[in-house]
């Protein structure tokens, strides 16, 4: 795909994350046949623009992570996109809705990572033994498509949907947990809407860190120590309105809570 593409794809969706807008998917603007691959060249040069913007990464996320979406969307990996500190709102903190388009929620269990984690062939039980702490956390995802109307190429070149994040205080090491029996429920405003437990991740949360390791391998690339990484939700997502106070709570891990605010 010519520079000059992946050039105006990635002003395109960067211009729709700044200025708090949807459009219209580039598959239909710009390139209908977008691969996969060119779709992460896309959203490479997307996360270059925020780190020249002087944004730092907190950690890659991991999107697809259960078999039916796979099935759903005719695939056999996950994606990955990447969480910028800029995306962080303080646990029990306030999500300014103004500053989203059509936000959901969704809970997740997040690996800080110990050791430097490189593929391929990397195994979750790998994973397990780098992962220095897991912790809960609700991460808001908010597509700039139009209408949540993309293709797996679009989604990928839009960062995965990555919007926001909020952590748990809670750090414990994963040996004190078999985290794919830990549950966790979703709840707005008192009334819960979703729950589940680690074993909607690809059976094991890590088992999706796993993947990740394996993918950035293709490319020489590698998880690094001190990244926190978001593993896959073990949720639905639920959308977001005004004046919602959000909970997750996580058996063993703690609460996780904030509320969206209009400013």
């Amino acid at each position: 795909m010519a520079v000059e593409i992946i050039k105006k794809i990635a002003d395109y969706l960067v211009a729709a994350e700044v200025e708090k807008r949807e459009v219209v998917k580039v598959t239909k603007v710009f390139k209908p046949d977008l691969t996969v691959e060119e779709a992460y060249q896309v959203q490479e040069l997307l996360v270059q623009k925020k780190l020249d913007d002087g944004h730092k990464i907190i950690g890659p996320k991991m999107g697809l992570t259960s078999k039916a979406k796979w099935d759903q969307m005719g695939v056999s990996e996950p994606i990955y996109g990447f969480v910028f500190d800029y995306m962080q709102v303080n646990n029990d903190g306030v999500l300014p809705f103004t500053e989203l388009i059509h936000p959901k929620v969704e809970a997740e269990i997040a690996f800080l990572i110990g050791e430097d984690i490189e593929g391929p062939g990397i195994t979750g039980a790998q994973v397990l033994a780098k992962t220095q702490y897991v912790l809960p956390a609700l991460e808001i995802i908010d597509s700039r498509y139009e209408n949540f109307n993309f293709t797996l190429p679009d989604v990928i070149a839009d960062n995965a949907s990555t919007s926001r994040v909020i952590f748990g205080n809670e750090r414990k090491k994963p040996s004190e947990f078999d985290l794919e029996l830990v549950g966790a429920t979703l709840s707005i405003n008192g009334q819960m809407k979703e729950h589940g437990t680690g074993a909607a991740v690809l059976g094991h949360p890590a088992n999706a860190i796993a993947e990740l390791a394996n993918m950035l391998a293709r490319k020489g690339d590698r998880i690094k120590k001190g990244e926190i990484i978001l593993s896959g939700a073990i949720t639905s997502a639920v959308m977001l309105k005004v004046g919602d106070s959000v909970s997750g709570k996580f058996d063993g891990l703690g609460e996780v809570t904030f509320s969206v605010g209009e400013e």
